[in-house]
């Protein structure tokens, strides 16, 4: 049970054959972070998700990137996902759902959030090729729907994220990480005029 006033923090450690992540959070920061997965695009979309969702983020990760990113990029997701659950406990007092529309240049992504407990994610949008693209010239346009299942999946969260138009691969990607930390930002925000669990069956 979460405890009125108390910080909604969680660690979260995961070692694989894989990887290794070592993974704070804190859901009531300032958007601070400081992130070294070894995969230099992800650690600045995972700052930018800090820094819009105003989540106190540090990761360590290490992991086979000389095969490929895929299980450092995904296995990140995973944590956090997980580290997101813990924190947000009973989920008391919070406003749940939370919607935005993020540009970036040509870029337009939305993103909508429902702090549930039923994982879902609908992703759609990105331009023909995008998933085949390398951003940074290590990161598959692929893993950006990876990452928000990961995160979906094991933080218990709905999840729609819509292109709604862009040309460049890093601009698209990053707009859709903005537009998550946005909308998350949101749903995880305590509401004064919430009492207890915003659902009518009493629990999420």
């Amino acid at each position: 049970m979460t405890t009125p006033g108390a910080p909604r923090t969680a660690r979260v450690q995961r070692e694989t054959s894989e990887s290794s992540i070592d993974l704070s959070l804190n859901l009531d920061g300032t958007g601070a972070s400081d992130i070294e997965t070894s995969v230099p695009f992800y650690d600045h979309l995972l700052t930018a998700f800090a820094k819009h969702s105003l989540a106190d983020l540090t990761v360590r990760a290490r992991g086979d990137i000389e095969i490929d990113v895929h299980h450092t990029v995904e296995d990140v997701g995973i944590v956090l996902g997980q580290a997101i659950r813990e924190a947000l406990g009973d989920k008391r007092g919070i406003s749940r759902y939370g919607d935005a529309l993020v540009p970036l240049d040509e870029a337009l992504a939305q993103a909508v959030v429902d702090i549930s407990g039923r994982p879902f994610l609908v992703h759609s949008g990105e331009p023909a090729g995008f998933e085949y693209h390398l951003i940074g010239g290590h990161f598959t346009g692929s893993m950006v729907r990876h990452v928000f299942e990961a995160i979906a999946f094991n933080a218990g969260l709905t999840v729609h994220v819509t292109v709604i138009g862009g040309r460049d691969p890093h601009h698209i990607a990053e707009a859709e990480f903005k537009a998550f930390a946005r909308a998350f930002r949101q749903a995880k925000a305590l509401d004064p005029l919430v009492t207890g669990v915003p659902s009518t069956k009493g629990a999420l």
